[in-house]
């Protein structure tokens, strides 16, 4: 029997997500080996999963600090009970004030967020206050993917210390995210990862000389996680290892974890010869890759996707094909991440059976705040 076999594949209705939580427990066991065991080390993205269920399992092994986008996303991590919640967002105009009413709601959780402007953090420091909140911020430093961020040099550490000067907020540390490094070559991601990150160590030295309590480093993503796991004194931010995908399988042999996530699909017409149309459109996988990286069969690895719409995939099968319509194909997906955000729930399969469902809960915009 294949790993993803499902028994009962008649009782599952497609196009849908399912989770094998075996994998997912094994993936969690491999991202903590890879920190020598030490759970401190960790602060995981939870964009990935988005769920309940899995940050459940994360708090169970021992993980106590973790990251995410969105509101929502934080407040599913507090109600979970996560000690530790990093809003990697500066926050602003409406967002603002519902982060406000977030730290009030979850008093047993420490939240935090980013900063890369001054202005900004002006106007962070007087909501803040006068709410009666004085909030830890991380410095956003941009180390090349010109997305967010200011460049780890004389502006952020001017920037540092003037927060620090600001009533309702309190600088503690820098978010050096790196995204944009993510070369196969593992050695070449690792020479352009270091040098990336050079300045924000140099950074780092010039705050504390400046007497400035030292800052606490949180770096990189899933591409340079085997990197920077082994800097001593950095925190790490994976997110995608949980359920692991198609695309990282790809661009990051080196690291050990097994997909976890998959989407069922069937066979729901036969166009012409040699063609099938499944029911897997934009709205059931990731779309922001070209046709032929957004999905890969997993017992069916020769199909060539050549058509996608809002709710049908049509694939190149050959002329010599014997499947007909109702069989089923299991689809590892190049982007998990927002594939996930596709779905209200993912069923879960334990030992080749259903047993379950995962609510993808943090995947709307809003659960209470």
């Amino acid at each position: 029997m294949n790993w993803y076999t499902i028994h009962d594949i008649d009782q599952l209705d497609t196009p849908a997500l399912v989770i094998y939580p075996a994998r997912v427990k094994e993936n969690i066991r491999r991202v903590l080996e890879m920190v020598d065991g030490d759970p401190a080390r960790l602060r995981p993205h939870i964009k990935t999963h988005k769920s309940p269920e899995a940050t459940r399992l994360l708090l169970d092994a021992g993980i106590r600090a973790f990251k995410c986008a969105t509101i929502a996303e934080a407040e599913m991590l507090a109600i979970e009970g996560a000690p530790d919640v990093l809003l990697a967002y500066q926050p602003l105009g409406p967002k603002l004030s519902r982060f406000v009413s977030l730290v009030k709601k979850y008093p047993a959780t420490k939240f935090s967020c980013l900063l890369d402007d001054q202005a900004t953090g002006l106007t962070m420091g007087t909501v803040f206050s006068t709410a009666g909140l004085e909030i830890p911020v991380y410095i956003d430093l941009d180390l090349g993917m010109h997305r967010t961020g200011i460049a780890p040099g004389p502006e952020a550490f001017q920037l540092y210390r003037t927060a620090a000067r600001i009533k309702g907020i309190t600088p503690v540390g820098l978010h050096a995210y790196d995204g944009h490094i993510r070369d196969k070559d593992l050695a070449e991601r690792k020479q352009k990862c270091d040098a990336a990150y050079a300045p924000v160590e140099k950074l780092r030295a010039d705050l504390q000389q400046e007497g400035l309590p030292e800052p606490v480093i949180i770096a990189g993503g899933s591409p340079t996680f085997p990197i920077h796991s082994k800097r001593a004194g950095v925190l790490c931010s994976p997110g995608t290892f949980i359920y692991w995908d198609k695309g990282y399988s790809d661009s990051c042999p080196e690291q050990p974890f097994e997909p976890a996530a998959l989407v069922i699909t069937r066979v729901i017409s036969l166009p012409e010869a040699g063609k099938w149309c499944l029911d897997l459109g934009h709205k059931s996988i990731a779309a922001e890759n070209e046709l032929s990286r957004r999905v890969t069969f997993l017992n069916g690895p020769e199909l060539q996707p050549i058509g996608q719409s809002e709710e049908h995939l049509v694939v190149e099968a050959g002329p010599d094909h014997t499947r007909q319509i109702g069989e089923v194909l299991y689809g590892l997906p190049m982007h998990i991440c927002p594939t996930v955000a596709l779905y209200e729930r993912a069923i879960t399969i334990e030992n080749g059976r259903i047993t379950g469902e995962w609510k993808n809960t943090a995947r709307d915009r809003k659960i209470s705040i």
